[in-house]
């Protein structure tokens, strides 16, 4: 089976030809992304040609299978572009829907990829969380979790997100405590990723995450995208920003009334084959 190797500001993907995927995929999935005994990776990318450009399924490391990664479409689309599947402006056909990219090499194995990753999903019985009765918009929400009061704002861009918006940025062992009670938290019945988000500057929030199936990761795209809703929704960011994460900067733009649009690099680190 031969497979590519790719990361956006660390968070990193195994990039696979669906055709070659077994049954279950679960296991074989949670093999090749330990770090120890395969090839590591926060989720295995299976994609296959489409008209327009490429379809991904994105299973994570634990095994479950996500709706869509922001880093990992990126990650696709640029592997696309240099394996010429695809033109620079293509289509990523993910589980939400279709997103649309732009790619532009930088040399190398180094890409800026643009992504319109479509409006935010602000409706409470769409993102879903349990709620009744439904709301248009749940921001500076109070939740119990890990024996402790937070305050919450969720959407979805086709995955479900809780953003948490703090004075300072989160501290590893804040994260490694709430991180797993919001993901399993019972309010989220599809389970939720989970943004820790200081705002810098009203041009600039600084976001750490921990993603559902994962764990901590230095980088998340819809997360960030997630990140920068939350904080402009709070009324505290411009709709064109930068976010900062551990492992690099996305920018992030979200005109009113309109999509979101993330742009940020990503790097094809190697290819190879995998024999076990």
């Amino acid at each position: 089976m031969n497979f590519a190797k790719a990361h956006g500001l660390g968070n990193d993907f195994i990039l696979v030809a669906a055709r070659d995927a077994p049954s279950p995929v679960a296991p074989w999935a949670r093999r090749l992304c330990d770090r120890h005994r395969g090839i590591g990776g926060d989720g295995v990318l299976l994609h296959e040609p489409a008209p327009d450009g490429i379809r991904m399924r994105l299973v994570n490391a634990d095994g479950s299978e996500a709706e869509i990664s922001g880093n990992g479409v990126r990650c696709l689309a640029a592997l696309a572009v240099r394996g010429g599947w695809a033109p620079p402006e293509h289509v990523v056909h993910t589980v939400p829907g279709p997103r649309r990219v732009r790619v532009e090499s930088l040399g190398g194995s180094r890409f800026r990829v643009g992504t319109d990753l479509g409006p935010p999903i602000l409706a409470t019985a769409s993102i879903p969380v349990a709620l009744e009765p439904a709301r248009p918009l749940l921001v500076d929400h109070p939740l119990e979790a890990a024996g402790r009061t937070v305050r919450i704002t969720a959407l979805s861009f086709g995955n479900p997100h809780c953003a948490l918006l703090l004075e300072q940025p989160a501290e590893d062992a804040l994260i490694a405590v709430l991180g797993p009670a919001l993901e399993r938290h019972p309010f989220f019945p599809h389970r939720t990723n989970v943004e820790f988000v200081s705002v810098t500057d009203p041009a600039q929030v600084r976001a750490r995450f921990w993603e559902r199936g994962v764990g901590p990761t230095s980088a998340s795209g819809t997360g960030a995208a997630s990140a920068a809703v939350a904080a402009i929704l709070a009324g505290r960011a411009n709709r064109h920003l930068r976010v900062v994460c551990d492992g690099g900067t996305l920018e992030v733009e979200w005109p009113e009334g309109g999509s979101v649009f993330q742009t940020g690099e990503v790097e094809i680190l190697f290819e190879g084959e995998w024999r076990a």
